[in-house]
């Protein structure tokens, strides 16, 4: 199988609690997973990007504590505040998983539970 590395994007809006932030990271995490049909084996790494009102749990925490499809603990994790901006949504959380992926199957972005409006050109719905 011919592969490549390949940067997949996501977003969700969550509450600021550390149940809700798990349970969003881990579904946005999950989808993108599935749709990419990525195995944990490929992934090189993961980046979080929260707005400042997400502060109950960082979004690698939340990864590796909820229910994912595997066992991310071997996987490169990490967060970050991502920039103040003028007009920007709110409680919104985002990841940019690096991974190598099969060059027969193509990308799916997640943007999910109203983080579509950040990109409607690459949301599935």
């Amino acid at each position: 199988m011919i592969k490549k590395l390949t940067a997949i994007r996501g977003a969700t809006i969550s509450e600021n609690t550390a149940e809700s932030i798990t349970k969003t990271v881990c579904e946005m995490c999950n989808a993108c997973f599935v749709q990419n049909k990525l195995k944990e084996k490929d992934i090189v790494s993961i980046f979080f990007t929260t707005t400042k009102d997400i502060t109950a749990l960082n979004p690698a925490t939340a990864l590796r504590k909820g229910e994912t499809v595997f066992d991310p603990t071997n996987i490169a994790l990490f967060s970050a505040q991502e920039s103040e901006i003028d007009g920007g949504s709110p409680l919104m959380i985002r990841v940019l998983i690096t991974t190598y992926k099969s060059v027969f199957v193509k990308k799916q972005n997640v943007y999910i539970n109203g983080a579509q409006k950040l990109r409607p050109d690459l949301a599935k719905n």
